[in-house]
Order: C-alpha cells, then sequence, then structure tokens
C-alpha cells in the first residue's frame, strides 16, 4: 500500500535514511548521502508539500521515497547522452529508501510511480552500484550525466510508460 506522509511518521522515516545510508556506506558509497541526508528540514519540506511518500508491508513501513511531477530543474541539461523523450511531462523519483525487510521494493515503487506518469526519471551517484542495478533491472535506460544542486555529477536514467500511445508516423 502507497499512501503520503505525514510529520508523525518522521522517525519512522529517519530510521529508515539511516539504515539506507549505512547500506550505502557498507557498499562502498559512503559519499553520496553522507551521515546526514537527507536532511530532516528537506523531508518536512517534502511532507509539507505532499511528494514524500511511504511503502507500506503488512501495515509497517518498508520503504519511502519523493515523488515529484514536472520539470526537475537539475534535469534541464544532460551530457554524455539524451534523455529518451524530452517532450513528454514526467515524474522523478529522489531518496528511496528501504527498510531490507522485503524484496521488489524497487519495482513496487516505480510500478506505482509510473501508474501517475507516463515517463519517469531518476538519478544516482556513479558509486551507488546497488541503485544503479535496481534502476537498469526495472527497464530504466541509462541517458547520460546530469549535475545536481552541489555540482557533483550522477548517472541519469529515464522509463517509459508501457502504456503509451502507439505512434502511428
Amino acid at each position: 500500500m502507497f499512501r503520503g506522509a505525514r510529520r508523525a511518521d518522521l522517525d519512522a522515516i529517519l530510521k529508515i535514511y539511516a539504515r539506507a545510508r549505512q547500506a550505502m556506506a557498507d557498499s562502498g558509497n559512503p559519499t553520496q548521502w553522507g551521515d546526514h541526508f537527507p536532511p530532516q528540514e528537506l523531508l518536512e519540506e517534502d511532507i509539507d508539500s505532499n511528494r514524500l511518500f511511504l511503502y507500506l508491508v503488512n501495515g509497517e513501513l518498508e520503504a519511502v521515497f519523493a515523488f515529484i511531477l514536472g520539470p526537475d530543474p537539475t534535469y534541464a541539461r544532460i551530457e554524455d547522452g539524451k534523455w529518451l523523450n524530452d517532450t513528454l511531462p514526467y515524474g522523478t523519483i529522489h531518496r528511496l529508501a528501504s527498510a531490507g525487510r522485503h524484496p521488489g521494493v524497487a519495482a513496487a515503487v516505480i510500478t506505482w510511480c509510473l501508474e501517475h506518469c507516463e515517463s519517469l526519471r531518476a538519478d544516482t551517484h556513479a558509486d551507488n552500484k546497488i541503485m544503479q542495478h535496481l534502476l537498469e533491472e526495472n527497464g530504466f535506460t541509462k541517458c547520460g550525466i546530469i549535475h545536481v544542486e552541489d555540482g557533483t555529477p550522477r548517472i541519469a536514467y529515464q522509463k517509459m510508460s508501457l502504456t503509451l500511445p502507439l505512434r502511428r508516423d
């Protein structure tokens, strides 16, 4: 089950992100989220903006992620490649983190997001081999390199909805 996050969920959300930071560090990616990302202030802003979502399994919090519809300024410029489609409105998955208790979380989140948009984008750090694998395993195409707000590069991915109408050229 998916639902919007509420401020009352913050303690549980922070625990999921702490676990994710540790898992990232343990897998050779200690710098992407460091010791404190995402900060509580950003999560509160996400909640207040209705863009932070929870994935619950049997009533327990299994994953948290930001799902944002509309243009992402960091995706306006892509290097070493191009988007699969740069004309359709798109959604973006950011800050996906799991409690690690159930397999298939990424697939469930991606499927849910694609029910709400025709084009889905994501990005990740070059050291985040786990997320790269999850994105590619779930049908995303590596499109190029974007730079996040602090200027650091990220591998950019896109997946198109399977329900797009056929083009008749």
